[in-house]
């Protein structure tokens, strides 16, 4: 097997395929025609001697050697969005793209604010903000900065406590007031409880907390924090939210008070190697400032 420099919009597409499971959502992917992704993934195969893709009713099953070459090239993508960001800024100005990871919850509903007031001041800095629960590898270069719940055991990592979120279980007034506030833990059985779906170690603590399956507890389950907040914003029952967000609108009651309160531990990360970059640093100062405070507001 042969596969030249000139091979990568080739690895692309195969890489594009793999994750989507199609020719066409590939194509939109990537911005280009789905004939093109399909001579380019024939082309690799070619070049390989070996099939990639297998067709099924569900679309393009990958083959071993597929899922045995999507590795490397997920390492590869990684490298190239890095270099690309790498190269959209003059070193010494604090401009540029910078890629970070978060939760769902804490990507959507608490960074747009922080990011905003940083743009403020710098007006040349852009953002990649990856919503995702899965731990990204800052060593491969996935992201630039994690905002993560999670203390990360990964050496050659510049990480700051920035201290820790307050949840608690909250409910839109109007369902209070229609369906009544319960005393005890006990007492929710009785109202609508919103909870995750089929996320074992959310479920296992539910389970634990309150004493009922989730089966018989669960008036709606959705493994989104998103998801679930939007519900408990609607009115649709009682559910666990970070507090600072509680107090947004619509503003939502706090239901049972220190009886049901827990501590979500945050911390700001990034590569030891990137502290030295003026845009990421600027980034990851001001993200640190801005959660501290965040977390002292949930308080």
């Amino acid at each position: 097997m042969s596969l030249s420099i000139g091979d990568w919009e080739n690895q692309r597409a195969f890489l594009a395929v793999l994750r989507s499971g199609s020719l066409s959502a590939a194509a939109r992917e990537l911005g280009i025609a789905q004939p093109t992704v399909r001579r380019r993934l024939e082309a690799l195969e070619k070049a390989m001697g070996n099939a990639l893709f297998t067709r099924s009713p569900s679309g393009l099953s990958p083959t071993d050697a597929a899922r045995e070459l999507g590795v490397h090239a997920e390492v590869m993508a990684a490298a190239a969005e890095a270099f690309e960001r790498a190269a959209s800024a003059t070193p010494t100005v604090i401009g540029g793209t910078v890629r970070i990871t978060a939760s769902e919850i804490v990507g959507a509903e608490v960074l747009p604010a922080m990011l905003a007031g940083l743009r403020e001041k710098h007006p040349a800095l852009r953002f990649e903000v990856h919503l995702s629960n899965r731990t990204q590898d800052l060593l491969r270069q996935e992201a630039d900065i994690a905002v993560r719940m999670v203390r990360p055991s990964q050496a050659a990592l510049v990480m700051k406590h920035v201290g820790a979120v307050k949840l608690g279980l909250f409910a839109h007034p109007a369902y209070l007031a229609a369906h009544g506030e319960p005393q005890t833990l006990d007492a929710l059985a009785d109202l609508a409880l919103i909870g995750p779906d089929r996320k074992g170690d959310e479920l296992r603590a539910y389970t634990d907390i309150f004493r009922l399956p989730p089966s018989q507890l669960l008036a709606l389950r959705n493994d989104s924090h998103l998801g679930q907040l939007a519900a408990i914003r609607a009115g649709y029952g009682v559910g666990v939210c970070q507090t600072p967000l509680a107090r947004r609108e619509p503003k939502l009651k706090r239901v049972l008070g220190a009886a049901f309160e827990m501590d979500l531990p945050a911390w700001v990360v990034m590569h030891e190697d990137l502290m030295r970059v003026p845009r990421i640093r600027a980034t990851f100062d001001h993200l640190v400032e801005s959660l501290k405070a965040y977390c002292a507001d949930s308080a």
